[in-house]
């Protein structure tokens, strides 16, 4: 069950992902929330305890959102990651939009906020740990480095599509193409969790 901290955060997620930074005010997420004046306030004194707790709150919303996906997949090849980080991606610009774009709006403002800057960071090392573990399942060899390619590839790959949406948006074959450039196809496992050549090469 929702907390009304929990409440008042996810309003303020609302506020910032349809509106921008300015928008969110102690006021407007009370509005939001359809709660009385001054009830922000009473969680979040101020403004930046504002933002933490909305970094919060959509960071552990995004977790939520990344076990849906782990529980779902267990990649042994590119092509499996690949297909499944697609998911998660259109996911992430469909019916995740709001939380997407505020990310986005808060990884923007921190660049002038060290403090606002330090929480986002503590968020994103929870996600690349996910994602360094699915790419090492896949058969990487080299997954923190991999993280970091795949991570600033699909970050730009979803802000192209959040600031011009395609309604045919599906980003599988560029992932899995990725994929397979940072993968040898020697080190993918083959049936079985054996490691071994990889499909395309058998098929030779």
């Amino acid at each position: 069950m929702t907390t009304r901290r929990e409440h008042l955060l996810d309003a303020a997620i609302r506020v910032l992902g349809e509106h921008g930074v300015r928008a969110v005010t102690h006021r407007a997420v009370d509005a939001e929330a359809g709660l009385a004046s001054g009830s922000t306030a009473n969680h979040f004194s101020t403004r930046e305890a504002l933002f933490a707790g909305i970094v919060e709150r959509f960071s552990q919303r995004e977790r939520e959102n990344f076990e849906e996906v782990a529980m779902s997949i267990c990649p042994t090849s590119p092509a499996d990651l690949g297909r499944a980080l697609a998911g998660a991606v259109k996911d992430s610009v469909g019916r995740h939009r709001v939380i997407t774009l505020s990310r986005y709006a808060l990884l923007v403002e921190s660049a002038n906020n060290p403090g606002l800057r330090a929480h986002m960071a503590a968020a994103g090392g929870r996600v690349n740990i996910w994602v360094a573990n699915w790419l090492r399942m896949a058969g990487s060899t080299n997954p923190e480095h991999d993280t970091h390619v795949l991570g600033n590839y699909v970050t730009g790959l979803v802000l192209h599509n959040l600031a011009m949406p395609d309604p045919h948006f599906d980003p599988s074959d560029k992932i899995i193409s990725l994929l397979e450039s940072l993968i040898p196809a020697s080190t993918t496992k083959a049936p079985g969790g054996m490691t071994g050549p990889s499909s395309r090469t058998q098929s030779l």
